[in-house]
């Protein structure tokens, strides 16, 4: 005789135990619930060019809405392709070389399910974008977390070779960088090719910001550098190029070895990308102008918030590149009395009304320097109203 039991979910063990809500989610709610300015999570609060949309809807009335070849549609491919060679002196083959993705988180993802295996290394340069972590974790990697140099957020090379081992299978860099605004160098991506020269290491080039970089500084792509491309997945963004960061398609270029390898995860992770998106971007790229005028773009509005900054008792870390600003919060008169980052981002959310977000957030041990990032990439009226409210500080 069965007795009757109401339905129960089976337990199960978590992937990923440690993660909970992101801290970007946390801060966007608490800044929704108050009304804050929300200069937290990274994205624009202004449309796109309407230029970019109507290709959106000239590709779907012209009935490009069924499924894409899976690496994406060639055209797009050949777009990329063709930016690499001019901007950076690569050439590579958008057959073979250029895959379309699901936005560069997911590129990211998938070349780390690529390439390593359980129990392989993979170095981090921290403080560092929070899904390179939980990315290693699933494919059963270990994390090698190398701190970037406190205050100034410089590569350590001397800590990098050290970390390095016979079973390190992948370093991640990310320049510019987020969250700290820093921008690698020539001599930086040098001194990696060096390091890495006798490796079989990998690399993973986070290079979504590659089009914010400021003050007549270039933006060193590892496409620039025989070394750095031989060994490289350079993972960029359309999102964050054209402010559609809500569309979600970037690309990953790699050598063909690489990419075979990247793509077998691809097909059965997304398999492919929206179809009409690819068409768009695809036409809108014949023009380079929206991509090599964005640095000054944004260059304008990291100065706005710069000056408006500087007259409040925050102090300006560089702003080299990315669309992030971080300022150091010790001097306060609420951060002196000891309240961590994490704290003062909630209380400056709540009482002063501007949601930004603490740099402990981006460390596995939760270091905190008394650094806060805010985002920049907002509409001049929203800088204009965050730092009316800034400046009571």
């Amino acid at each position: 005789m069965h007795t009757s039991r109401a339905p129960h979910t089976p337990a199960l063990t978590s992937r990923l135990p440690q993660i909970g809500t992101t801290i970007f989610s946390v801060m966007s709610a608490l800044a929704a619930e108050v009304g804050a300015v929300n200069l937290g999570q990274g994205f624009p609060d202004f449309d796109c060019d309407p230029a970019l949309v109507n290709a959106v809807t000239r590709a779907m009335q012209a009935g490009l809405n069924q499924y894409p070849p899976m690496p994406g549609v060639p055209a797009l491919r050949q777009a990329v392709a063709a930016k690499m060679e001019t901007l950076y002196g690569l050439h590579c083959d958008p057959n073979t070389q250029v895959t379309v993705t699901a936005g560069a988180t997911q590129g990211i993802l998938t070349s780390i399910l690529a390439v390593v295996h359980p129990g392989d290394e993979v170095i981090v340069l921290e403080p560092c974008y929070d899904s390179y972590v939980p990315n290693i974790e699933l494919a059963g990697g270990k994390v090698v977390r190398v701190p970037l140099t406190p205050g100034s957020f410089r590569p350590d090379f001397d800590a990098i070779n050290t970390a390095i081992t016979t079973r390190t299978r992948a370093l991640i860099i990310n320049s510019p960088h987020n969250p700290s605004g820093q921008v690698w160098t020539d001599a930086d991506m040098r001194r990696l090719e060096d390091v890495l020269r006798l490796t079989n290491v990998l690399l993973i080039s986070d290079e979504v910001y590659e089009h914010m970089v400021f003050d007549g500084q270039q933006h060193q792509s590892a496409a620039r550098f025989p070394g750095l491309a031989a060994r490289a997945f350079i993972v960029s963004s359309f999102g964050k190029t054209y402010h559609v960061t809500g569309w979600k398609v970037g690309t990953v270029v790699a050598p063909a070895s690489l990419t075979a390898e990247f793509r077998k995860v691809h097909q059965f992770n997304v398999f492919t990308v929206n179809t009409p998106m690819q068409h768009a971007l695809a036409a809108y790229m014949a023009d380079p102008s929206p991509y090599l005028e964005l640095s000054a773009f944004y260059q304008r509005k990291r100065d706005l918030f710069r000056e408006g900054l500087s007259s409040t008792r925050f102090r300006l870390l560089p702003g080299q590149g990315t669309y992030f600003q971080c300022v150091g919060i010790e001097n306060l008169a609420v951060a002196e009395r000891g309240l961590p980052e994490g704290e003062f981002c909630q209380w400056l959310t709540q009482e002063i009304g501007v949601a930004a977000i603490p740099l402990a957030a981006f460390y596995g041990n939760g270091f905190d320097q008394k650094v806060i990032r805010f985002c920049f990439a907002k509409k001049d009226e929203t800088l204009k109203a965050a730092l009316e409210r800034l400046t009571r500080l």
